[in-house]
C-alpha cells in the first residue's frame, strides 16, 4: 500500500531538532530543582541520558544528519560573542590585549609541556594546545544572561573569551603546514591551505559583515526585521563557508566582530536577540551531551586530566596575575579567569577538523580534547556562575527567580 510508510522508518531532521529541544526543557527544568546546578549542565545530562552512551534513543548517525542545525546555533552564537569586538576600542584597550595575549601564551606553552611530558607527541601535543586557548562562548552568553549579569567583569571576560577564540584559530593555522609536513603533502598545500582557510574566513566574514551593516543602516526604521537579517546572514555565511571548504567558527566570528566595529550607532551591536534565541542554546547543548564519545574520554582521562589541570590553572593565573600588573581590580582578575574554563564549540569545530584532514594525528587530538571538553562543559557553568557572582555582575532578581543559591562572595568582592 503506497499511502503507508516504507519501513525501518527514518528519523527526519526537523523531528530530531524538535526532540532536542523536548528533551532539553526537562533538562533544564530539572537543572532548575537542584539550586547550584546551571541549566546548561541540565541540558547535557538529558542529552547524555538520551544519545547513544544513555538509553540510545537515537545514535550518532541521527547526530551527523542534524549536524546542520547545530552548525547554524554556534555560528549564530560566534557572531553575538564577535559583537563584543569593536576592533577599534580594542585597539586602544592596550590593557585587555596584554591580558589576553600573555593567558593565551600561558595556557599554550603549560597545555603543551604538561601533555609531552605525559607522552603525548609533540605536534598532536602542539594542536591540542592551541585548541586548550579557546573558550566557550556559549556557556559564558548563556549563564551570564540566565543570572541577569551586567558589569565590568562581564563585559571583559566576554572580550577575552573572542580574543581567545581568535588566538586559538590563529595559532590552529600556523600549526597547519606541520600538519601538511608530516603528511608529507607538497608545498603549495602546506603554504595555500592554512592561508586559504585565514585570509578566506576573514574575507568572507569581513564581507558579510560590511554587507549585512549596510543594509541594516539602509532599513533601520524597520527595526522589525533586524534580527531576520541577522539570521539571514549568519546563515549565508555558514552555507558559503561551507561551500568554499573555509572556518564555519572563524567567519561567523569575524562578520560579528566587523558589524560592531563599523556601527557608528547601535544597529545590530546591541540587538536583543530574545527568548527566541534560547532554543539554540538548548539544541546546542543538548547535542553535546548526547555527542559525547564515553570510550574514548576514558581510554584518554588521564591525557584529558592534565589538560584540564594545566590549562584551568594557566588561565587563572594569567588573567589574575597580568590582570593585576596592569591595574584591573582584584574582584576582575580573580573572576574574569575562571569564566574562560568551559571549553567547547570551537574546541570541538578544531578537533573534527584535525580528524578529518589528518587522521593519525586527529586521533589523539580528537579524543584527548573530546574527554576534556566533556569535563569542563559539565563543570565550567556552576564555576561561571559562581564567578559572576562573587564578581558582583550577577542579578539579585534573577538569580532568585532561577531558583539558584547565592554562594558568600569571595572576601575580595567589595575590592
Amino acid at each position: 500500500m503506497e499511502f503507508l510508510p516504507t519501513f525501518p522508518l527514518q528519523v527526519t531532521t526537523l523531528f530530531f531538532f524538535g526532540f532536542l529541544l523536548f528533551c532539553g526543557a526537562l533538562g533544564g527544568y530539572l537543572a532548575h530543582r537542584v539550586p547550584w546546578i546551571p541549566s546548561i549542565t541540565g541540558f547535557m545530562l538529558v542529552g547524555l541520558l538520551a544519545g547513544p552512551n544513555g538509553l540510545n534513543l537515537f545514535g550518532f548517525e541521527t547526530l551527523e544528519r542534524a549536524k546542520i542545525v547545530i552548525d547554524i546555533a554556534l555560528a549564530l552564537i560566534l557572531y553575538r560573542l564577535g559583537l563584543s569586538i569593536d576592533l577599534r576600542a580594542v585597539l586602544k584597550d592596550k590593557a585587555l590585549l596584554v591580558v589576553s595575549f600573555v593567558e593565551s601564551g600561558l595556557t599554550f606553552a603549560a597545555v603543551y609541556f604538561a601533555l609531552t611530558w605525559f607522552g603525548v607527541p609533540k605536534l598532536p601535543g602542539a594542536v591540542i594546545a592551541a585548541i586548550a586557548i579557546s573558550s566557550s562562548p556559549a556557556v559564558l552568553i548563556h549563564v551570564a544572561h540566565e543570572l541577569g549579569a551586567e558589569g565590568i567583569t562581564t563585559d571583559r571576560s566576554e572580550a577575552l573569551v573572542a580574543l581567545n577564540n581568535v588566538f586559538a584559530f590563529l595559532v590552529f593555522a600556523a600549526l597547519l603546514p606541520l600538519l601538511y609536513f608530516e603528511n608529507n603533502a607538497p608545498l603549495s598545500t602546506m603554504v595555500g591551505g592554512p592561508a586559504y582557510q585565514l585570509l578566506g574566513s576573514t574575507l568572507l566574514g569581513g564581507l558579510m559583515g560590511y554587507a549585512l551593516h549596510r543594509v541594516a543602516s539602509i532599513t533601520k526604521d524597520a527595526s522589525q526585521y533586524s534580527l531576520v537579517l541577522v539570521v539571514g546572514a549568519v546563515s549565508m555565511t555558514l552555507g558559503l563557508a561551507i561551500t568554499f571548504e573555509l572556518s564555519v567558527l572563524f567567519a561567523p566570528l569575524v562578520l560579528g566582530t566587523v558589524v560592531s566595529s563599523l556601527e557608528r550607532e547601535d544597529l545590530l551591536a546591541d540587538m536583543e536577540f530574545g527568548p527566541a534565541f534560547e532554543l539554540f542554546f538548548v539544541a546546542l547543548f543538548v547535542y553535546a551531551g548526547a555527542n559525547l564519545h564515553l570510550k574514548e574520554m576514558l581510554a584518554f582521562a588521564p591525557a584529558a586530566l592534565v589538560f584540564v589541570g594545566a590549562r584551568s590553572i594557566a588561565k587563572w593565573v594569567g588573567v589574575a596575575a597580568t590582570g593585576a600588573i596592569v591595574g584591573w581590580s582584584r574582584t576582575t582578575n580573580l573572576n574574569a579567569g575562571l569564566v574562560l574554563l568551559p571549553m567547547a564549540g570551537m574546541a570541538i569545530g578544531l578537533a573534527n577538523t584535525t580528524t578529518a584532514q589528518f587522521p593519525y594525528s586527529g586521533s589523539v587530538v580528537a579524543s584527548v580534547v573530546f574527554a576534556a571538553v566533556a569535563i569542563f562543559e559539565t563543570l565550567g557553568p556552576p564555576v561561571v556562575a559562581r564567578a559572576l557572582y562573587w564578581s558582583g555582575d550577577a542579578n539579585d532578581h534573577k538569580r532568585t527567580s532561577d531558583n539558584v543559591t547565592d554562594p558568600q562572595p569571595a572576601p575580595d568582592a567589595q575590592t
